[in-house]
């Protein structure tokens, strides 16, 4: 069979699997839609978790990055990895003992205040929808190239199925589809990354492959592309361009953005006990670290590859791979000197740069380069799917809970029935999955970097409201209000006038104290930290009751089990 064949095959018995977990698995109580019925296993919650985690940007786009970027690329590595270790310490098993559905109902409740929840509201849908957007991108992207179908009708199919499961099933039918989700996704990134670190390196595990000498030069790999780096024109991959300063900025909105983002901290609430949410986030960071730690060595792969294999070739000789890759617009030649050879060069190369290829498909394209069965590539299209939608569903669900739980049964409607409650929810997940779908087909930029906006957002909106409602007492409605606020505006400000409104003045020189708009978010958390702090010390501390609140979440009491999730 073809690869057109292959990729059929598994991709509809992958989503065979999916719908067929989400009916057995669909919720039928509100419980059950927002936070699968408080039963799921820690195991379990920690393969989920990883696969809500572990979305396009992680399966399709971060070693694409990696490959362009070389050693800048690492700060997505250690930024989203890292951001676990602070859930794990710092928010986790807190939110979990508090016992509530969503984390506006966290602010709103702790802040004991409706604007402050109203602010959370918009906020959480704010920073799901940037996510989304790069999500839905990737099922495009995929749906594009390996069914030779328009990128448009490629991610109403992915609507369709995330509408499938994430209506009916809730976060319980979403658990349980993350799981086999993540069983899909790990097992199509880690076989190809084996098969051609054998025939690169000789070695098994692509961790120590890509730290290996080629067996084909000789040379160590690194040491090799290094070597093509410079005949080209290329910055070297092992080198940093980036500002010290950049570097940190990104890496921390990265880790505190991962460690605010509503749609990873919701998976805590779905746990039986304070304990369980701990443990979960140990699953997680193992299950994480698999895909994470190959990533590097993908990027090499690809990188090396794909040097090899088109510079300096003639473009009438292209393997098929590549004019197949230029159907879907993604790669793009242009002859500019007429010699008919491709110059794929760097900025440093005295020639002209002939050749254009959109980082977001490395991955993708990296077993075709290689040359490797068409079942493998197959598997690695149904592989950049599950991720995707994996994502896109908890994402989705998040927007459905603020609207029909936060906005509608906790402000305006505290009355509706709990079947009342739950139609809304499904309502609400409909129309997110209509303007998802539409940010799919006309996003804001390549999958990472939508995904490092979102990240910018989150840190700078949720995470210092929820550091300081879990260990400052005195941390009152007013400064919780006017640092979600005075955080997310600048750095979603900062953002836009840099992406869109002037994009020519995107650079270095023009960039607040030498940082980005994918690390703005670092410096939009002090701000929230500095605004909160201060406010809250010039205004009434928060009543008693709510400071008793706060010890209760904080001190440990045996670990046993926490407060009921209370609606």
């Amino acid at each position: 069979m073809n690869v057109q064949a292959w990729t059929f095959v598994i991709v509809g018995l992958s989503f065979a699997l999916y719908i067929g977990v989400a009916i057995w698995s669909r919720a039928s109580s509100t419980k059950e839609f927002y936070v699968a019925g408080v039963g799921v296993s820690p195991v379990a919650n920690g393969l989920a978790t990883a696969a809500d985690w572990m979305s396009a940007a992680s399966f399709i786009s971060m070693a694409g990055l990696i490959s362009f970027l070389g050693y800048d690329g690492s700060v997505y590595l250690m930024g989203w990895t890292g951001g676990y270790v602070l859930l794990a310490l710092l928010l986790a098993p807190y939110l979990r003992k508090f016992g509530k559905y969503t984390v506006p109902d966290f602010v709103g409740d702790r802040y004991y205040s409706q604007v402050a929840r109203l602010v959370a509201v918009v906020c959480a849908i704010f920073v799901s929808f940037t996510y989304v957007a790069g999500q839905m991108r990737g099922v495009g992207i995929v749906f594009s190239r390996f069914l030779e179908v328009d990128i448009t009708f490629g991610v109403l199919i992915g609507m369709g199925l995330v509408f499938f499961y994430a209506v009916l099933g809730g976060m319980k039918g979403i658990t349980y589809t993350q799981v086999a989700q993540y069983c899909v996704l790990i097992f199509a990134y880690l076989v190809p990354a084996i098969f051609i670190s054998l025939l690169i390196s000789g070695s098994a595990l692509p961790q120590l492959g890509f730290g290996s000498v080629d067996v084909g030069s000789g040379e160590y790999l690194l040491d090799r592309l290094d070597g093509l780096h410079a005949e080209l024109g290329f910055a070297p991959y092992t080198a940093g361009s980036k500002g010290t300063l950049d570097m940190f900025a990104i890496t921390t909105a990265l880790m505190v953005g991962t460690a605010g983002l509503p749609h990873v901290l919701i998976r805590f609430f779905t746990v039986p006990r304070v304990r369980d949410a701990r443990i979960s986030v140990g699953w997680a960071l193992l299950f994480i670290a698999i895909l994470y730690t190959t990533a590097p060595a993908v990027a090499v792969f690809a990188r090396t590859n794909l040097l090899a294999t088109v510079s300096e070739q003639p473009y009438a000789e292209v393997p098929e791979w590549f004019e197949t890759w230029e159907d879907t617009g993604l790669i793009a030649y242009e002859d500019h000197n007429g010699d008919g050879l491709i110059q794929y060069v760097g900025a440093n190369s005295p020639l002209e740069n002939e050749l254009t290829i959109d980082r977001d498909i490395m991955v993708l394209a990296n077993p075709e380069i290689a040359d490797l069965p068409a079942w493998v590539i197959g598997l690695v299209a149904a592989g950049g799917l599950a991720a995707a939608l994996s994502t896109a569903a908890g994402l989705l669900l998040v927007v459905s809970s603020a609207v029909s739980h936060d906005l509608l049964k906790r402000s305006f409607r505290p009355g509706i029935t709990e079947r009342g409650e739950l139609v809304a929810a499904r309502l609400s997940a409909a129309v997110a999955v209509v303007v998802a779908g539409y940010l799919g087909i006309d996003p804001p930029g390549f999958v990472a970097e939508v995904v490092a906006f979102a990240f910018g957002l989150a840190a700078s909106s949720f995470f210092p409201i929820l550091i300081l409602g879990i260990f400052w007492k005195r941390m009152n409605r007013e400064g919780a209000i006017a640092g979600m606020i005075s955080g997310i505006v600048f750095t979603a400000a900062y953002i836009v006038f840099f992406k869109f409104v002037d994009p020519a003045a995107n650079v270095p020189d023009r960039w607040l104290l030498g940082i980005s708009p994918e690390g703005i978010g670092t410096v939009g958390m002090v701000i929230n930290f500095l605004v909160s702090t201060v406010v809250s010390l010039l205004t009434p501390p928060p009543p008693e009751a709510i400071q008793r609140l706060v010890d209760d979440i904080r001190v440990p009491k045996g670990a046993g089990p926490a407060h009921e999730i209370r609606a």
